[in-house]
């Protein structure tokens, strides 16, 4: 079974998750060099970003001889304290960027359970990594902040 992200060669994968090279997914969504989708709509560009800090922490390399992914997230998760804190910055910082685009307090509490529970389940010694290696909180939560965008029509540039 083929995971949320493309492989290494940058194709598009099963569930239509845009290619290294940036070419448009099987779903229509739109590709990180910002390229419309297929229904002409422009990729937000905070969407991209988080999708970007996603694929890193959570997707980043397939496991050789396997359809499995890992992301940043276990492997530094193996520093006890300082890595597991790293990665929940980041994961922070894809809530702050929902909180600027409006996501709603009930969709803002669900993405926060899912960074909670990676921290605190990610910060057990060796069960950690393993946990952090299938719990994809960051990969998961780009997803609900790029369906908020799709379905609130939130426009290509937000103010700061």
């Amino acid at each position: 079974m083929r995971h949320a992200s493309s492989d290494a060669v940058g194709a598009a994968d099963a569930t239509g998750a845009a290619d290294a090279t940036g070419a448009a997914d099987a779903t229509g969504a739109a590709d990180a060099t910002g390229a419309a989708d297929a229904t002409g709509a422009a990729t937000h560009p905070a969407v991209r970003r988080v999708e970007l800090v996603g694929r890193v922490l959570d997707d980043a390399v397939r496991i050789p001889g396997t359809d499995q992914r890992i992301g940043l997230d276990p492997i530094i998760g193996v520093l006890p304290i300082a890595g597991d804190t790293v990665a929940a910055l980041f994961s922070v910082y894809i809530l702050l960027e929902a909180v600027r685009l409006g996501v709603g307090v009930l969709t803002l509490a669900r993405m926060s359970a899912y960074v909670a529970i990676d921290l605190v389940v990610g910060s057990v010694p060796v069960l950690g990594s393993v946990f952090d290696a299938v719990w994809k909180a960051n990969a998961w939560n780009a997803r609900i902040l790029a369906r908020h965008v799709e379905t609130s029509g939130a426009s290509g540039s937000v103010s700061a």
